[in-house]
């Protein structure tokens, strides 16, 4: 039986995914107090959503958020232009990723993977946008444990083109401009403190805790994307939209210089 807190609060997030539109913080009276508990909530709306999984957010841990790991939702994951996405008021907010497919499944063991072993599971490494929509008008006032029950604030993710040899690239840091038809929206360096995204990649961070479900495949097939936050500078940028959708493929997204696409 569902821990009654939990209950509510998954109820009180689900309400605001429902009506696609930000709302207050969790009641107090049920508010997740720990990451024990916005993991609960987290996978307790994962079950009333009833969709499949189709990939996940996870990054190394840190002190402060020793747990980042959240459900991607296969229908919030986009392929191919045009993707809609929910604005809040004029703009939406999107974060370039790198996003690894993977060819098999990496089951929880006590013991860590190898590097050669991950780079065996991962089918391709391809860039993508991260859509990001959190459930709270202010998420600024929340606590971690309430961003990790509301699915660390992500609404889908377009998925953007193949990385050729990613393990030979520079990953660690990149140029990041983005294009669209009023201009250069943003345009800087992004580097992450993680260094090169695959090298926190699972084995010793996520899989030996044995927490979680194991990553790998999705129904039998390679489209299940595992993607480990790779935030530039943790900027985002803020697209300007002009109704309450957007067709995010009217925002060019390429692969330039040393990195060559698929």
């Amino acid at each position: 039986m569902a821990n009654p807190s939990h209950e509510s609060a998954a109820q009180f997030l689900l309400a605001a995914r429902t009506r696609r539109t930000p709302g207050p913080r969790i009641p107090a009276e049920f508010r997740p107090t720990d990451n024990e508990d916005g993991l609960a909530i987290q996978a307790r709306i994962t079950a009333l959503l009833g969709q499949p999984i189709g990939g996940y957010k996870c990054s190394l841990p840190s002190a402060p958020r020793p747990v980042l790991f959240a459900p991607i939702f296969a229908p919030t994951i986009v392929h191919a232009s045009l993707c809609p996405v929910l604005a809040i008021g004029t703009t939406v907010r999107i974060e370039p990723e790198i996003a690894f497919v993977m060819a098999r499944d990496l089951l929880p063991r006590a013991s860590p993977y190898a590097d050669s072993e991950i780079h065996d599971a991962i089918a391709e490494a391809r860039l993508v946008l991260e859509i990001l929509g959190s459930r709270y008008a202010d998420s600024d006032s929340v606590t971690f444990p309430e961003m990790l029950a509301d699915g660390l604030a992500n609404q889908g993710l377009l998925v953007g083109p193949v990385v050729r040899d990613p393990w030979d690239k520079e990953l660690e840091s990149l140029r990041i401009v983005i294009n669209s038809p009023w201009g250069v929206l943003a345009s800087h360096e992004g580097r992450h403190a993680d260094g090169h995204p695959v090298r926190p990649l699972l084995a010793r961070q996520l899989l030996g805790e044995k927490r979680h479900t194991a990553f790998g495949r999705h129904d039998r097939d390679y489209r299940f994307v595992l993607r480990r936050a790779r935030r530039a500078n943790r900027h985002s940028a803020h697209l300007p939209v002009r109704r309450p959708w957007l067709a995010v493929g009217d925002t060019e997204s390429r692969v330039t210089d040393n990195m060559q696409a698929a």
